[in-house]
């Protein structure tokens, strides 16, 4: 068994890299974690994750001009149905278009929007960026065994836009920053964090032992 980390030209490749190898050996999971780029070990891969940090547009772009890789990963992920997990802008990329400069378009996975942070008090600073607790908007299996709500764990955020979702159903988790903000969202084998898991701790680890035993 194994999980392709998609390496499009950004995202903290390493770090998740890390975070999904100590999971797997918390847990006792034996599987075997890889970044790439090649499409061909996107389709031998059980599990796929697309991290992304940055612009919306640049994510994309850089996603596009990789040789095969979209078209690949949305046969993967979507035709055929393997567990996919997108964190931060790898995330964002999973709704309709961002809003970020200019309309771009996304998958179209998570019917909805990409929108700017706009708390309602200027106490709130633009970059969200710390750590939150999250709320639970749905029960979910990659948040098995989390606690949750204002006593929970924490999650790391560093984030100006969030996943405005069409549908309260896409919503897994919400956390508070001046604002109801989007932190989890998700539908059959899709689902994507806003915040980090890899840099999450606890949470994170669980998170991510969670995704390597997930058969939705």
């Amino acid at each position: 068994m194994s999980v392709a980390i998609i390496d499009y030209g950004s995202g903290n490749l390493h770090s998740a890299a890390k975070a999904f190898e100590r999971a797997a050996r918390d847990s006792g999971i034996a599987m075997k974690i890889g970044v790439t780029s090649d499409p061909d070990v996107l389709r031998r891969a059980e599990r796929l994750v697309l991290p992304g940090v940055g612009a919306f547009r640049d994510c994309r772009t850089g996603l596009m001009a990789a040789p095969g890789l979209w078209q690949t990963l949305r046969d993967e992920a979507v035709n055929k149905g393997k567990p996919f997990l997108g964190i931060c802008v790898g995330m964002q990329l999973m709704a309709s278009c961002g809003l970020e400069h200019d309309i771009t378009a996304g998958f179209g996975w998570i019917p909805g929007d990409v929108t700017p942070l706009a708390p309602r008090e200027s106490s709130f600073k633009i970059p969200h960026m710390g750590w939150n607790t999250l709320d639970l908007a749905r029960p979910h299996a990659l948040l098995k065994d989390i606690p949750l709500g204002e006593r929970g764990l924490h999650a790391y955020f560093v984030h100006s836009f969030h996943l405005d979702a069409q549908s309260s159903s896409d919503i897994i988790a919400t956390t508070e920053h001046g604002q109801t903000v989007t932190a989890m969202v998700g539908r059959d084998n899709l689902a994507g964090t806003q915040f980090h898991p890899e840099k999450s701790q606890t949470l994170g680890l669980t998170l991510l032992a969670n995704f390597l035993k997930w058969r939705p």
